[in-house]
């Protein structure tokens, strides 16, 4: 059963770092805190992400590429991000990653959505952890949402963080070689 093989996390506390543990669980995998750091526009930060791997790596395609566990955490900060704005982010980083050619993820892009169905307020914590053979699990403040199967989906969604035309390429870097000072 994909339930049993969910991220299994230490609870998060009230500072940044415990948002983003050295180390996780994903099944009977360990993951590795690669790096983390803060989401902004206009000034303002939004939310911060962290990228788990197996093994530590800075090369942001073959972590995109690799069909291998991992896991990439977002934790919200700001109230000024809802559930539309997050729909309307995401959309747009999968039509930047794919070329506007969404098809062959468009399932899975619509399984997704579906999974973050409920509202979004600051201080959620999304788990997006891929497990091969079972897809890219996805955790809303720790509750299990749902699987969206393929290895296709989980490289689209990695590179809306990774790719050349990241969402944010400061956070490109600190996801790529640890943690941003503050």
């Amino acid at each position: 059963m994909v339930a049993s093989l969910l991220i299994a996390l230490p609870m998060a506390g009230l500072s940044v770092a415990s948002n983003f543990p050295p180390q996780i669980k994903a099944g009977n995998h360990r993951l590795v805190l690669n790096g983390w750091g803060p989401r902004t526009k206009f000034f303002l930060e939004l939310y911060e992400a962290g990228l788990y791997v197996t093994k530590a790596q800075s090369n942001p395609t073959v972590i995109a590429d690799a069909d291998e566990p991992m896991a990439i955490r977002v934790k919200i900060t700001s109230s000024m991000v809802s559930r539309t704005k997050l729909m309307q982010s995401l959309n747009d980083g999968f039509q930047t990653v794919t070329k506007g050619k969404l098809e062959p993820i468009q399932n899975g892009v619509n399984q997704f959505r579906s999974f973050l169905s409920e509202d979004v307020k600051s201080g959620d914590r999304f788990d997006f952890v891929y497990l091969p053979r079972h897809g890219l699990v996805i955790n809303k403040n720790g509750q299990f949402k749902g699987v969206v199967p393929g290895l296709a989906f989980k490289q689209a969604l990695f590179n809306i963080w990774l790719s050349n035309e990241p969402v944010d390429a400061t956070l490109k870097q600190a996801m790529l070689k640890g943690a941003v000072q503050r």
